[in-house]
C-alpha cells in the first residue's frame, strides 16, 4: 500500500469513527445521559416528566438507576429510581409524576445518576409551561 493510499484508509477510518461517535450520542457523552423530556402541568405547582435516557447498562452492578429533577439553585425536586438494567432498551423513557416545583421556578435541570458512576452525563434544562 503506498503513502497515498495509507492516508486515505486513515481518513475514511477517521470519518467512520466520527460518525459512530455521533451516533452513540456524541464523544462526550456520559454513562447515563438525559437525551430528551417533556414536562406538562399536571395541578397547580405540579408537574409531570418524561424522561429519555440513553446509558451504557451492562449489568446489574452498571446501569443508570435513576434521574431526578433539580431547581435552579440545585435544590432537588424529584427523584425516580430506576430498579433494573435497561442494555435491551436503549434509549429508554420513563416517567415521574406529581413533582411539586416552588411558585416563581420557570426552568429545572434534569440529570439522569449512573451505578457506580454517579453524576456527569448530559443534563437538559427545560423550561416549565404555565
Amino acid at each position: 500500500m503506498n503513502r497515498l493510499d495509507r492516508q486515505g484508509t486513515s481518513l475514511i477510518v477517521g470519518v467512520m469513527l466520527a460518525h459512530a461517535a455521533f451516533a452513540a450520542g456524541g464523544a462526550l457523552a456520559g454513562e447515563a445521559d438525559v437525551v430528551d423530556v417533556k414536562v406538562r402541568r399536571s395541578a397547580p405547582g405540579m408537574y409531570d416528566f418524561d424522561v429519555t435516557v440513553r446509558s451504557f447498562d451492562k449489568d446489574w452492578d452498571y446501569y443508570a438507576d435513576a434521574f431526578e429533577v433539580l431547581s435552579p439553585d440545585g435544590k432537588l425536586l424529584g427523584r425516580r429510581v430506576l430498579l433494573h438494567p435497561h442494555q435491551t432498551e436503549q434509549p429508554f423513557t420513563r416517567d415521574l409524576y406529581g413533582v411539586r416545583i416552588p411558585s416563581g421556578v420557570e426552568r429545572v435541570t434534569v440529570r439522569a445518576r449512573h451505578k457506580p458512576k454517579g453524576y456527569g452525563g448530559k443534563t437538559l434544562e427545560v423550561r416549565l409551561p404555565k
